[in-house]
């Protein structure tokens, strides 16, 4: 198990792993940053990922009382043979608080987990039109990966079918 706890000086920014009572200002995060209101997906995100298992991770940024962002992550192997590496899949940060360190903060965090548990890659995929999280992930030197991600819209697919 990872006990996170980590106040960096600097910034004021406590790290920490989430606890079920900052489920309602996760669920607020994030609906002030995507519009959506799931709190049934947060819960289960931190059933899955914030009860301090190996290779997962479910981390707070805090600035004094306040939890000012959230990173969760796992490590795992993809299909198809794929080395285990961490994964980032969400990243969200108080929109008064972005542009002062917080996502570096949280995902060098993340990083550090992932290193000391003995991966030596990081991915995450995101919408090739989300601008800003491309930005922020490029900034912290990631680039685009050996793998593709490749898809297939269900509703086509009934499409096709029902033209055959």
């Amino acid at each position: 198990m990872t006990k996170i706890d980590i106040f960096h000086e600097e910034t004021g920014l406590t790290i920490r792993n989430a606890v079920a009572d900052d489920l309602a200002r996760i669920i607020e995060l994030d609906e002030s940053s995507s519009g959506i209101n799931k709190p049934d997906y947060w819960q289960e995100s931190f059933r899955r990922f914030g009860s301090l298992q190996d290779g997962r991770y479910f981390l707070i940024a805090e600035k004094g009382s306040e939890i000012v962002g959230f990173i969760i992550g796992e490590i795992r192997a993809w299909e198809f043979g794929s080395q285990p590496g961490g994964w980032v899949f969400s990243l969200t940060v108080d929109p008064d608080t972005r542009l002062a360190g917080v996502a570096t903060l949280m995902f060098n965090t993340i990083c550090q987990c992932f290193r000391q548990a003995g991966v030596d890659k990081v991915h995450t995929m995101i919408d090739r039109d989300n601008i800003t999280v491309m930005a922020f992930f490029r900034s912290q030197g990631m680039m685009a990966a050996s793998t593709i991600p490749l898809q297939l819209s269900l509703s086509d697919m009934d499409n096709a079918e029902e033209a055959s």
